[in-house]
Formats: structure tokens, sequence, C-alpha cells
């Protein structure tokens, strides 16, 4: 029996997340590129909050797990990632290696962080409210839609005040708003640069297809390198389609989901789509072995 693999974006960053994880030669990695104790210094929120940081920490803790679990399981019927989640999403299915991986999300950020320094921008999520009604929002106070969840659930991204803005509003009108720890506007125009000189990167560098079933944030179904590089550029500055790639997931007939990150966004939102497929985070385990048992009563 078959199940999905996800890998969560990055927000919910915490020192005790995925405590079951062990040191392997990723995470020495992560560790060197950080100068810190990775999980020490996500004490302080500023400090987690900086997309060099957790965009690094996330793929590499990510990466992490997956090499720990993957002996002990089998393979995925699907694979997909939330935001930066793509890139392990991507290595795990053979896309490229866990150190190119690395280095391509460092690359990223920096190329984000660089398109950051022109605009105090960051993101945050709504829900509760119509797509007419945020489609006004965001045309009244010159916001776009990062993250499409599902028809009443989306991540806006723009300028600091827009978003405060945008809160004032969204709470006024009946919904709940979470500020996000992200200083960057993700997949919106406001990152045109940054993915235009990502995919300059990618077209100089070997991808291989996809060896798994793999879902991207921007279209859909990647089945050779050449989609692999579009999907991972064009992502940076165009709205994640996550409600589709649930649908995708869905479509597979998987018997669960397993989410690889922190927190359990991802997991409570499947849940709370599809009632009759567990999802369930690794972040929620205080041992491998947790993990590895969930998987195989809901596979086996």
């Amino acid at each position: 029996m078959s199940y999905a693999l996800i890998f969560s974006g990055q927000g919910m960053q915490h020192p005790a997340m995925l405590a079951w994880l062990a040191e392997d030669d990723v995470l020495r990695s992560v560790q060197r590129r950080l100068g810190h104790d990775w999980r020490e210094r996500l004490r302080d929120p500023d400090w987690a909050g900086r997309n060099a940081n957790a965009q690094l920490l996330l793929t590499g803790a990510g990466l992490a797990a997956w090499t720990a679990l993957a002996p002990h399981v089998p393979a995925p019927a699907v694979v997909a990632g939330y935001s930066v989640g793509e890139v392990a999403a991507f290595a795990v299915a053979g896309v490229f290696d866990a150190p190119t991986a690395i280095e391509l999300v460092q690359q990223r950020a920096d190329r984000m962080d660089r398109e950051a320094e022109r605009c105090a921008c960051g993101l945050i999520a709504v829900r509760g409210l119509g797509a007419e009604v945020l489609d006004r929002l965001c045309a009244d106070l010159g916001l776009a839609v990062a993250i499409r969840n599902d028809p009443v659930s989306v991540v806006l991204g723009g300028p600091r005040a827009a978003l405060a803005s945008a809160a004032d509003a969204a709470q006024g009108l009946g919904g709940h708003v979470t500020r996000l720890n992200v200083h960057v506007a993700s997949h919106t125009p406001w990152m045109s640069d940054a993915a235009r000189s990502f995919e300059v990167l990618l077209a100089a560098r070997t991808l291989e297809a996809p060896r798994l079933p793999l879902l991207s944030n921007v279209g859909g179904r990647v089945r050779d390198a050449d989609q692999a590089r579009a999907a991972l550029a064009r992502q940076i500055d165009h709205t994640v389609r996550w409600d589709e790639c649930m649908e995708g997931i869905a479509s597979r007939r998987v018997r669960c989901v397993l989410e690889i990150g922190p927190g359990q966004a991802l997991a409570r939102m499947w849940n709370a789509r599809y009632a009759d497929i567990p999802a369930r985070s690794a972040d929620e385990f205080r041992s491998i072995e947790g993990v590895i048992g969930w998987i195989e009563r809901h596979t086996g």
C-alpha cells in the first residue's frame, strides 16, 4: 500500500522540531554553513525568521530526516513540498542529490534576500474569507496571493504596511489572520528578479528526471529535468497552488500522508480536507520508531 511524502515550508521552525533527528553529513554541512548550534539559535525568533537561516535549515533537516527513515519504509507513491519544501522534495525524488540541494537552497535564499532589501515585505496567512473578498483586498491594497491552500485559506504577500492594513481589514470582515515569521514576499511578483536569476543558475546545472512521482507547486507533475528547472524557478515568484498539489496527491489513492518538517500545518490542512486519508507530521513523534510504526500501520 502507498503513502505520500510532503515537506513543510518555513514559518513554523522551533528549537525542538524533529526531536528524534540524529546528526548526519547533511546536518553537519548545514551546521558549518550556519556557524551556530541551530537548535539553540532557533530560540531567537529574529534568527529563526531570517530567510537564509530558515531555508537552509529546513532543507537540511528534511533531507536528514528522510535519510534516516528511508531504509525502514517503502518508497513513497508521490512526493511534494510546500514552498521551500520543494527543494527537499525534488532531492528525494532524485532530481539532484542532497549536497546539491543544500547548495541550491542557499543560492535561492541569497537571491530572494537581495530582492527583499528593496522592499520591506512579508507574508500573512488569512482564513475564513471568500475568494472575491481576498481578491478585492489584494487589488485595493496592492498585495498578491502567495499561496492558495483552499478557497478560504491563502497566504498574502507584499509590503508590510499593506499587509498590516490587510490584516486589520480581514479581521474586521471575520477572517482569521496569522502573521508569519517570514521577511520576504515569497511567491509574488516582488521576487521576479530572484526567480530569473535562479533560473539562469539552474540552466547551468545537470538535473535528472525524477525517479519518483513528483508534484510541483506551480505546474503539477514533473516528468523531466527541464520541467524541474522551470518549476523550481517559477515558484519563487508565482502563486504556490498547494490546493492543486493536494488534489494531485489524493488522485494517487494513497493510504496516508507523512509531513516532514516543523509543526503540523500541512497534516492538519490535509486532514481537514481528506478525512478518510490520515496525515501526520513527523514533528509529532518523539522517536524515529514512532514515525516508522505509524507508516507501517497505515500501509501494511
